[in-house]
């Protein structure tokens, strides 16, 4: 039978560590600040929002939230990230994707400071993660890999398999666990017989955006599983990719949906805008 990883425990724990930290640069006076720029009025993102921007002000750190129209051109956007590079108050820029149709998520990313981009999602970061530097790391990945260390179990010289491939989650992840000396396969809707590839695993990690997709034969007996998902069931009730009654007896440890991955990625967020403004004062000497 499985024990449940507490990701609520673990995120708070760690936002704790962080307003610490943050309270200590207060002192000194030097305050990270974070920029949140929203476009349009999509709800699920409005409510994300919402919750980054009372995180940020819980750990002590000024909070910028830019609400701009969904019909605002791609040159101003552009523009309001170049004046953000330029303000010495914020450390951490996020753009909330996803952005409407006639704007470049790629243009917006890439326009982001490399040392604020608190996302990880910019490809100077992206890359360095990739040869193994010191860099910004996507949030959700980051948190993954806490919630695994948090079970006591080592990561190194295990088998990892990591159930889908989008630069978001599955890649950057996958990269994570190879720099811990997991041996790790990227597994995905093409591979053959995924089952049998999946229940290989002492570390499954599953991101497929499927409702109750993985069930028990994905699963080796005692691995630890790690659900990413974040799915409506047939009664419309919050899921993750993992059926989560079928495998619970399988698995060794498993994440909840919700309270796993989710509460880790605002926590890893704020580490990242820690990390930032410490960097930058750094070179502001």
């Amino acid at each position: 039978m499985a024990q449940v990883i507490d990701g609520k425990k673990l995120a708070k724990e760690i936002q704790e560590s962080v307003t610490k930290e943050v309270s200590e640069l207060v002192a000194k006076g030097k305050q990270p600040g974070l920029a949140v720029v929203l476009v349009g009025d999509n709800q699920a993102s409005r409510t994300y929002v919402r919750n980054k921007q009372k995180r940020t002000e819980e750990a002590g750190m000024k909070s910028v939230l830019i609400e701009l129209p969904e019909e605002v051109s791609e040159a101003e956007l552009l523009q309001t990230v170049e004046d953000l590079n330029n303000d010495h108050s914020i450390h951490g820029i996020l753009v909330q994707l996803p952005l409407p149709k006639h704007i470049s998520e790629d243009k917006v990313i890439d326009a982001i400071s490399q040392e604020k981009d608190v996302d990880g999602f910019h490809p100077l970061n992206v890359g360095n993660l990739f040869i193994g530097k010191e860099t910004l790391v996507p949030c959700t990945p980051a948190g993954i890999i806490e919630l695994i260390k948090s079970t006591g179990e080592t990561i190194e010289g295990k088998r990892a398999v990591v159930i889908g491939r989008s630069n978001i989650v599955g890649k950057p992840v996958a990269q994570l666990l190879l720099q811990e000396n997991a041996t790790v396969t990227i597994a995905h809707s093409r591979t053959k017989d995924l089952p049998a590839v999946a229940s290989e695993a002492d570390i499954l990690v599953v991101a497929t955006g499927r409702a109750k997709f993985v069930k028990k034969n994905f699963v080796k007996p005692g691995a630890i599983v790690i659900d990413v998902g974040m799915d409506r069931d047939e009664n419309n009730k919050l899921c993750g990719d993992v059926d989560y009654e079928d495998v619970f007896e399988q698995a060794g440890f498993i994440t909840p949906v919700p309270g796993g991955v989710g509460p880790m990625t605002i926590t890893m967020l704020l580490k990242n805008t820690l990390t930032a403004a410490k960097n930058l004062f750094a070179k502001q000497g």
